[in-house]
């Protein structure tokens, strides 16, 4: 079966912001499209805090919980490519090529006065902002200053006091290091083909909506008999990143990265079958 159509795949953009793209894939088959959405959630590569060693925590969180919650916060990734896998590394544990070092230092003093005064809040709200990277191009992901990431909240006499080790990785490995939020997929809005099976009480037309991606699409005719061998056209995707990476550069790299799979294994299988024939003197 072919995976693709005469005169390749072809890509339409809809909507390219800061961190999300809609765009319309057509002229292949739904596997490949398919594939496209799973690489770009789970095999394009980001920076994300892997290790997290704690000198003091005197905060209400354990060292566990807030080691979660730094593995979480997104990492600006857009020059990840110059970084090595640390598998790859000739290091023992890490590098400045393999990997990058963050550090976070808070002490909330106390203050008499403030103390006796009921009025002022003395929470302290440790935030993404707090972390120090040593690599710029590597740094918590802060487009809405106003509402950074929350990581612990303190009070006055407590510290927090830790270092980070931020590494690259894919999504395979853990969900922290997936560039997207998610990646919306859809095809044959009308449902033509029958693939969906809706559950329903009365009727079809008055309890399940239509998309807007049904706009580009011509209506089914109801009298027309169903077609057997017909296969999707288009490919509605739409995904959001998490600021790490522009979110064309997110698709552009799960394109290259497919490339990759199926030119390796191109050249297994002509390895093969240059084998094959050689055992067999064809």
């Amino acid at each position: 079966m072919d995976m693709f159509n005469a005169g390749g795949p072809e890509v339409s953009i809809r909507s390219l912001k800061k961190d999300s793209m809609k765009f319309v894939l057509s002229n292949c088959d739904l596997s490949v499209a398919n594939a496209l959405r799973r690489v770009m959630i789970a095999e394009v590569p980001t920076m994300a805090i892997d290790m997290v060693e704690i000198e003091s925590n005197t905060t209400v969180l354990t060292d566990e919980f807030i080691a979660h919650r730094l593995g979480m916060i997104p990492l600006t990734s857009f020059d990840v490519d110059r970084i090595q896998y640390t598998r790859d590394c000739t290091c023992t544990l890490y590098c400045p090529n393999c990997s990058v070092e963050l550090t976070l230092h808070v002490k909330v003093n106390v203050d008499i006065d403030e103390m006796n005064d009921a009025t002022i809040d003395k929470t302290r709200h440790v935030t993404s902002i707090d972390l120090i990277s040593s690599d710029e191009s590597v740094k918590p992901v802060t487009d809405d200053k106003a509402h950074p990431i929350l990581i612990v909240k303190m009070r006055p006499g407590q510290e927090l006091k830790l270092k980070c080790i931020a590494k690259k990785g894919v999504a395979k490995e853990h969900a922290k290091w997936s560039p997207v939020y998610g990646v919306a997929f859809e095809y044959d809005p009308y449902n033509k083909l029958r693939h969906s099976h809706y559950w329903i009480e009365e009727s079809v037309e008055s309890e399940w909506f239509v998309s807007p991606n049904a706009q580009e699409e011509t209506p089914p005719d109801p009298n027309e008999p169903f077609d057997y061998n017909a296969k999707p056209e288009k490919y509605y995707m739409e995904l959001e990143t998490s600021g790490c990476m522009k979110p064309e550069d997110v698709v552009l790299r799960a394109m290259t990265i497919m490339q990759d799979k199926l030119g390796g294994l191109q050249i297994k299988l002509d390895d093969e079958v240059t084998g094959e024939a050689q055992r067999w003197g064809y």
